[in-house]
């Protein structure tokens, strides 16, 4: 079909790959969570255009740059642990300004703002475009199921990208409304809020450590 091959294992191998826990998920999750499905959908639109991204650097062959100068991905890799850190490093600070102490007044929580995070879809585009696991799976992965002597190549690259985007737009939106369901509880639990969010900062932390110890 179009020259695709083997489509049944680019189908699983793919929704395995979307539903492995990572930093785009649980970012999209914590902003639903804190902000609502306005902004979860937002951050979950970094995520599409990130990957779209890749998927067109992949089909244009940047994998053979990348295989030829392996440094250029580990400066790749290290920023992205960098940029990984940061975030967590924000969202601690979140929490941290979050956490209730005796007699501070409370017109920010009521406002709904404090600890919020500004700009989601940027926050998204950026761990998308800085992740070296979305990039080597693309690279290494998307590319391998379009025949080289496919008939319409364009159109094979087209139907894999909206397939991949369709089965993440379906588990992100089940992480945008089940964050949604938590908002009240974290709008009227101070520490519960604060809680997550700092919880949730010490993860991107960790995944940036860990990318960063990562040696090819």
């Amino acid at each position: 079909m179009l020259g695709i091959t083997d489509f049944p294992a680019f189908l699983l191998v793919t929704t395995i790959t979307i539903l492995l826990p990572g930093p785009n998920s649980l970012f999209v999750l914590s902003v639903a969570a804190r902000q609502g499905v306005r902004d979860g959908y937002r951050a979950a639109a970094g995520v599409f255009l990130g990957d779209g991204i890749l998927m067109l650097a992949s089909v244009a062959g940047l994998a053979p740059l990348l295989t030829a100068h392996p440094q250029v991905f580990t400066l790749l890799k290290l920023a992205g642990a960098g940029y990984l850190a940061w975030m967590g490093i924000g969202l601690l600070r979140a929490g941290w300004q979050q956490w209730p102490r005796p007699g501070q007044p409370l017109p920010a929580v009521a406002a709904g703002k404090e600890g919020w995070v500004l700009n989601p879809f940027q926050r998204t585009l950026g761990i998308c475009l800085l992740n070296p696991k979305a990039i080597l799976f693309f690279m290494a992965f998307f590319i391998q199921f379009v025949a080289a002597d496919a008939p319409h190549p364009a159109l094979a690259f087209a139907l894999l990208g909206l397939t991949l985007t369709l089965i993440s737009f379906t588990y992100l939106s089940l992480l945008i409304f089940a964050g949604a369901r938590l908002a009240a509880s974290f709008r009227a639990r101070r520490r519960l809020a604060a809680g997550a969010t700092g919880g949730a900062g010490l993860i991107f932390i960790g995944f940036g450590a860990k990318l960063a110890s990562v040696t090819h």
